[in-house]
């Protein structure tokens, strides 16, 4: 569903903060994949995204998502086969606008939408329907501005737009990390049942050691650039943060900890 082919990319080439930030990726991930990435700053792992994303492209290497060769496409030509979420509830939804207009926004993405915002009755129906399963409430809230809900709650409207038209991929670029526990607790949950529900095949970059080891059938460690571990099945599901903090010491040192790691 998603390969990347040797891809590498270098920030700043020629200057005294020359930075080669993926030194020949090679990735695949088949149909219903839900990988988890962790690492410490610096490793490369947004730049990942950014590149499967569109929002940057490699010097060189190959791009494939469900076969198609999307490596020159932009972002926004990606966006038919794509689906993210963003660390910033606010980067993900238009808060002048109300939550069935952003839902029309997602919804119609890739389709010629005309001058007009007429939301159809039917249209307006599917709205409420999948907004009820979020268990928030927002189903009876479809003419509010995105603008005066709270972050949790703008996060599942992202979650829930980036998923509306079930993606080939599913990017979420550390999606509760500016969430309260509790809150991303909540969102997390909702990430999991709508993940197993469409079986979506899923790239989510965290730095919560203990999210990574308990979501996902697979999980990836990246360090300057590089896949330094990936492992999946029993042989995730038997791993602990211990086991993950000595992979990291082993790596780079102590110094790859990041204080944001070890605290959540």
């Amino acid at each position: 569903m998603l390969d990347l082919k040797n891809i590498h990319i270098t920030f700043d080439p020629g200057t005294p903060i020359e930075k080669h930030a993926l030194k020949g990726i090679n990735l695949r991930l088949e149909r219903g994949d839900y990988v988890t990435v962790i690492g410490g700053n610096g490793a490369g792992k947004s730049t990942m995204l950014n590149i499967v994303a569109g929002s940057r492209f490699p010097d060189t290497g190959v791009i494939s998502v469900d076969d198609v060769n999307v490596t020159s496409y932009p972002d926004y030509k990606r966006a038919q086969y794509l689906g993210r979420v963003f660390q910033d509830p606010r980067a993900g939804t238009a808060a002048d606008m109300s939550i069935e207009e952003n839902l029309a926004l997602a919804y119609r993405r890739g389709k010629f939408r005309g001058l007009g915002w007429h939301i159809r009755k039917g249209e307006r129906k599917f709205y409420r329907e999948k907004l009820a399963t979020l268990g928030l409430g927002l189903e009876t809230r479809l003419k509010d501005k995105v603008g005066l809900l709270s972050g949790g709650q703008r996060q599942a409207l992202s979650l829930l737009m980036a998923t509306l038209k079930e993606p080939r991929v599913l990017l979420l670029d550390e999606h509760t990390a500016a969430l309260d526990p509790k809150t991303a607790a909540t969102v997390l949950d909702l990430t999991n049942k709508i993940v197993n529900k469409y079986n979506l095949t899923t790239l989510c970059v965290t730095h919560n050691m203990r999210d990574a080891l308990k979501n996902g059938n697979r999980i990836i460690m990246m360090h300057d650039g590089n896949i330094i571990l990936d492992m999946k099945g029993e042989e995730k599901s038997n791993l602990t943060v211990q086991d993950l903090i000595k992979m990291f010491e082993r790596a780079g040192g102590e110094e790859v900890l990041s204080d944001r790691m070890l605290l959540t």
